[in-house]
């Protein structure tokens, strides 16, 4: 390989380590990830177009921001910040490996003068009597001691939690994963919808496009909805579906209730209770009295429908409202006579009597309705969702690491003077959390000193 090679993989290796790129990446995802929230994602071309011109349409589609988070240059982005921060992590290793694992237990006089926390003092005695000292010391305050000598020097060397020092390479590896799920889950999952009528089921569902179905591998059969109301309004307050899943002609899971944040999941695909609508007309139901006779006859129709009265006399449900105003469910009826003209009468739920003080030959009451719904379903698959559960959990615990538990070191070194006496020097490092750090050095040095004392 020559000069000028070695030369551009080594930029391209400084391009890939480089903070900048890393600061670069995260401002494109950023600003990405608001376009995706400001356009929302995967609806129907018709849906965008009531939005968007033509000309805008073909643009953002074609840049897929109707699908962004599926789109190649998202993707690419995920994988480049990936390649920048396992480039970043592997470029800083090496040097943590050896702190960690060949500690500097013999450090230069330049290296000792380099730290803060020192204390130091000139005492009498023997040199083995002061090192079993200062070695009971160091073991009963910090750590046991391993003791090396250098050049005429006794060095004591101590330390604790070393491995949190690979603490950020845990959180490195947890955002790795995280990324890895998250691809996991844009390549092979999908978020989609289905809507089934009561007493129906589907095995398919559909994307937001509305044009793109996707089978199920099983079926989902709706046995039963039901929607409570606040009040008298129609604002709904709580609605539940109950749904079947049959898997190759055979029942796994039976009239499973679902409700919204209690989803229905089975085989990795996940179906939320999302919305719910009218499923056909209602089918109203009547009674009908002649006035004066004690017979009542009673209907069950659908709007439009015409039904003959005993007498001859047709009727039908011109319209019908399951909320008028605060009087509850309405309906007006056209009482049609073999003879003479049309008449209207307007019928409410909550007053079955309202009819009687209208006179006629008839008296109307409007028993009840029943309207069938169908559940709009959101469903989900994600594979990937266990990934980014473990990066997950790596990541908290990588922080927890990181930010609270720091790499401390202490040295005491001794060294015979000239005059008989023996110099004796306490020196500590911690790689986090300084102040605190210091906080106990302040205390450890009073021991160290009576210690010395003794």
């Amino acid at each position: 390989m020559s000069v000028k090679q070695r030369g551009f993989f080594g930029r391209l290796w400084d391009f890939f380590c480089s903070l900048k790129l890393t600061i670069f990446i995260l401002i494109a995802l950023a600003i990405t990830s608001i376009i995706g929230t400001v356009i929302q994602q995967n609806l129907s071309r018709q849906e965008y177009l009531r939005v968007f011109s033509e000309d805008t349409y073909r643009v953002l589609d074609s840049l897929q921001f109707f699908d962004m988070y599926h789109s190649w240059w998202f993707i690419g982005l995920l994988l480049l910040f990936c390649v920048n921060l396992t480039c970043c992590s592997i470029k800083r290793l090496p040097r943590v490996w050896r702190l960690v694992h060949n500690p500097s237990v013999t450090p230069s006089e330049q290296m000792l003068k380099a730290f803060s926390n020192v204390d130091e003092k000139l005492v009498k005695g023997d040199l083995p009597t002061l090192l079993d000292r200062m070695k009971a010391f160091v073991g009963a305050e910090f750590a046991t001691a391993q003791v090396n000598e250098k050049d005429g020097s006794t060095y004591l060397y101590a330390e604790k939690a070393k491995y949190a020092r690979f603490g950020v390479y845990v959180t490195h590896l947890s955002i790795l994963i995280i990324f890895l799920g998250a691809i996991i889950g844009n390549l092979y999952g999908y978020k989609a919808f289905v809507n089934i009528p009561e007493g129906g089921e589907s095995d398919r569902v559909w994307m937001r496009n509305g044009q793109t179905s996707i089978p199920l591998g099983f079926s989902v059969r709706c046995e039963d909805f039901s929607v409570e109301f606040y009040g008298n309004s129609q604002r709904p307050k709580e609605y539940e579906s109950i749904l079947t899943v049959i898997d190759q002609g055979e029942t796994v899971i039976e009239n499973r209730h679902i409700e919204v944040n209690d989803p229905l999941s089975y085989k990795g695909i996940t179906f939320y209770q999302s919305s719910y609508g009218p499923a056909g007309d209602e089918v109203i139901s009547i009674k009908v009295k002649v006035r004066g006779e004690d017979k009542v006859d009673a209907f069950s129709l659908h709007r439009g429908q015409l039904v003959e009265l005993p007498s001859g006399d047709r009727l039908r449900i011109a319209d019908f409202t399951p909320m008028f105003r605060n009087f509850g469910p309405a309906a007006r009826l056209e009482v049609l006579p073999k003879e003479g003209e049309a008449r209207v009468v307007t019928l409410f739920k909550n007053f079955p009597k309202f009819d009687e003080e209208r006179g006629g030959d008839y008296i109307f009451t409007l028993v009840d309705f029943d309207q069938l719904y169908y559940t709009g379903l959101q469903v989900t698959k994600d594979p990937g969702v266990w990934v980014v559960w473990v990066g997950c959990t790596l990541m908290i615990v990588g922080c927890l690491v990181a930010f609270f538990i720091s790499h401390r070191r202490m040295w005491v070194v001794l060294t015979p003077q000239d005059n008989g006496k023996i110099g004796v020097r306490l020196v500590g490092s911690a790689h986090r959390n300084q102040p605190a750090f210091e906080l106990y050095f302040d205390e450890l040095k009073k021991k160290f000193r009576d210690a010395l004392s003794a």
